[in-house]
């Protein structure tokens, strides 16, 4: 007989009592097919000579414990009144095979930059042997899914696993997520399918707000470069000025600085000599110009003065007599790198007064002239703190700074 798991079906099995007395029989299912069959009525009386039928019914569970094939079957018959004459017919039930897939994919959602795995889960819960086909749903070249191994054999009751691999086509640098399907159709050889599906979630490798933070920190360095630095080396630059002009003061006051001139010399007249005795080094430099028929020429001067560390010195040129200098042009050298204070004096007009640690060259320059009459002084005042280093590498043993003035040097009218 055949019978499919899950539902019923029956036989029937004919008892005779050849004996010469009224017997009862019972009736025991045995073998492979007992837990699921069973014989109704359970227990029949006969009178000597007759016979009657029973029923066998089968109801096997749709399980993969019942296994599909060729069962044996069989019913043990027992005579109550004579047990010795027990029997047991049998009969082969053949059960039909069914498949029950039960498949899974793990994890469902994956957040990835790029790529990323899954686990196809498989589990044969029918009662024949079966073989699995794995089908990735078609995605075109983004993204690409990939499965290994595409077949799985289970044998009843078996457990496999099969692991998709899905990889997205390039990096998304910035943005927003993309979220793509992601599908696969389990296929048994019997026919049952089964279709998974999964989501997988591409980032972007950097996310939105560092974008912003980078567009911030890009936007401070702007504004540091463009207002606040040099707002602040400004401020910086005039904190140093206003604090060597206060040296440069108390200097003056406690007698330690003279602004006045004291190493005379003639700018622009190479016949003036320096005049000995001063403190700093006073070298005329005038350099003939122009074109006044003596009236007027360009000329220039330099002043060097040199002085210990701790100690004070300037150096003077002297307008000649007869002459006036207008002075368009300043420059002032401290190549060295000394640390002290430098003042420049026009006359008896303070020019500037400078730190020399914050410059190596600094020049000024006016678009209308500074003028100095005959026998006025261009002086140079300085106070060494500390001289400085050359190019030679080696500490110098006295500051040195050097000024240069140029402009017009023109004759005085004739009274």
């Amino acid at each position: 007989m055949t019978v499919v798991p899950g539902s019923e079906a029956t036989t029937t099995l004919t008892v005779r009592n050849d004996t010469d007395i009224v017997e009862a029989y019972t009736f025991e299912p045995v073998g492979p097919c007992a837990a699921w069959a069973t014989v109704e009525p359970e227990r029949l009386s006969l009178y000597p000579g007759t016979a009657e039928r029973v029923t066998v019914r089968l109801r096997p569970p749709r399980t993969a414990d019942v296994r599909a094939g060729e069962n044996p079957l069989g019913i043990r018959v027992l005579p109550v009144e004579h047990p010795e004459l027990v029997t047991v017919p049998e009969t082969t039930v053949v059960v039909e095979p069914f498949g029950s897939l039960d498949a899974g994919l793990r994890p469902t959602r994956r957040r990835t930059w790029r790529s990323a795995r899954y686990q196809v889960e498989l589990a044969n819960r029918g009662n024949s042997p079966t073989t699995v086909t794995l089908t990735p749903a078609d995605t075109g070249d983004d993204p690409r899914v990939r499965v290994t191994p595409t077949t799985v054999d289970l044998r009843p009751q078996d457990e496999g696993a099969a692991t998709l691999r899905v990889r997205t086509r390039g990096i998304v640098w910035f943005g927003k997520s993309t979220t793509y399907p992601v599908r696969v159709t389990a296929t048994t050889a019997e026919g049952e399918s089964r279709e998974l599906t999964g989501e997988l979630v591409r980032m972007a490798l950097l996310p939105r707000w560092l974008l912003a933070l980078l567009a911030l920190l890009v936007a401070l360095l702007l504004l540091w470069f463009t207002l606040v630095r040099p707002a602040v080396r400004s401020s910086a630059r005039e904190a140093a000025e206003q604090a060597a002009e206060n040296k440069a003061q108390e200097m003056v006051q406690d007698g330690q600085l003279q602004p006045g001139p004291s190493n005379p010399a003639v700018i622009g007249d190479p016949g003036q000599a320096q005049q000995p005795g001063a403190p700093g080094g006073a070298q005329p430099g005038g350099t003939p110009g122009g074109t006044g028929g003596g009236v007027s020429r360009q000329s220039s001067g330099t002043v060097e003065v040199r002085t210990g560390g701790g100690t004070a010195g300037s150096g003077t040129y002297v307008v000649p007599p007869g002459k006036t200098f207008l002075i368009t042009d300043l420059v002032l050298a401290n190549f060295q790198g000394d640390e002290g204070v430098l003042t420049v004096v026009f006359g008896d007009r303070v020019i500037t007064t400078i730190a020399l640690e914050t410059f190596r060259n600094q020049d000024y320059h006016w678009v209308t002239p500074i003028e100095i009459t005959e026998n006025g002084a261009v002086t140079a005042n300085v106070s060494c703190d500390r001289p400085g280093t050359p190019a030679s590498g080696r500490q110098a043993q006295t500051c040195v700074e050097v000024l240069n003035v140029s402009g017009e040097l023109r004759d005085l009218p004739t009274r």
